[in-house]
């Protein structure tokens, strides 16, 4: 079982493929076997390291205040201790956030960023979805049954509800399926997403960046969409028409086509 000390916690990875290292930053609660769907694709032309956050999955998960800037100091660390000197960066989400922090105050770590579903500080409106997350979590005393409850509608269309019934559960399924945080773990993690704000260090990173939204996404909408690419100097903005906030389970070939096409152009 891959584990390296990295900052005061020791942090779980998993590797797959061959190439230039990409690494991949899950969203809030998940653990790094999230990137299922896109780690197929990617090995082909990428050596992905998937990584658990502090927090969750089988990274450490001590008390105190987190952070995106910490969970990208983590990040940082981690590379380091795995003997990986520089690497391309995605995160979705709460990943994105910490990517942002990442390819800011560590960018000679980071040759290309892959931001999706992202946001450089947090607004009024994402801070209220995250509080309802929070209360349903302590409500229901199940991170597991908050994330297909609470977080799903949030990431799906309704038009993939109704069309994709079986992927919906099958979804489900999988995220019993794997080692998720308990309560409390989950509320320092989310603390992170109510404190996030990047907007003074964005103008810092100096790696291309990719930043992609779902159209139909409510919490990280196309709102995030010019403060992001109008502060990143070398930044390209994709919106995926049909997807909500999940484009890497709603639209998994075209977001793994678009994306692997980013990759592709700044590795060599």
């Amino acid at each position: 079982m891959p584990l390296v000390q990295a900052n005061d916690i020791e942090m779980y990875y998993e590797v797959t493929g061959e190439g230039e290292p990409l690494v991949l930053i899950p969203y809030l609660a998940a653990d790094q076997a999230c990137y299922a769907f896109q780690v197929a694709d990617y090995a082909k032309h990428f050596t992905c390291y998937t990584v658990d956050l502090r927090g969750a999955g089988l990274s450490g998960k001590p008390e105190g205040t987190y952070t995106t800037e910490l969970l990208a100091d983590d990040v940082a660390a981690f590379m380091r201790a795995a003997g990986i000197p520089r690497a391309h960066v995605g995160g979705v989400s709460l990943g994105a956030a910490a990517g942002m922090w990442l390819a800011a105050k560590h960018p000679s770590l980071v040759k290309s960023l892959s931001l999706h579903s992202a946001w450089h500080a947090t607004d009024p409106y994402l801070r209220a979805v995250v509080e309802i997350w929070r209360t349903m979590a302590k409500a229901l005393d199940s991170v597991t049954d908050m994330v297909i409850q609470g977080i799903f509608p949030y990431c799906f269309t309704p038009e993939l509800y109704a069309a994709k019934p079986d992927y919906i559960d099958a979804l489900a399924d999988f995220v019993r399926g794997r080692p998720m945080p308990p309560v409390d773990a989950l509320l320092r993690q989310s603390g992170a997403v109510l404190s996030h704000d990047a907007t003074a260090v964005l103008g810092q990173i100096q790696a291309p960046t990719q930043v992609t939204f779902g159209r139909h996404d409510s919490v990280t909408s196309t709102r995030f969409a010019g403060p992001l690419t109008e502060a990143i100097k070398d930044s390209e903005l994709v919106i995926f028409e049909d997807c909500s906030h999940a484009a890497i389970y709603e639209n998994v070939e075209e977001f793994n086509a678009t994306t692997l096409a980013f990759l592709t152009r700044h590795a060599g």
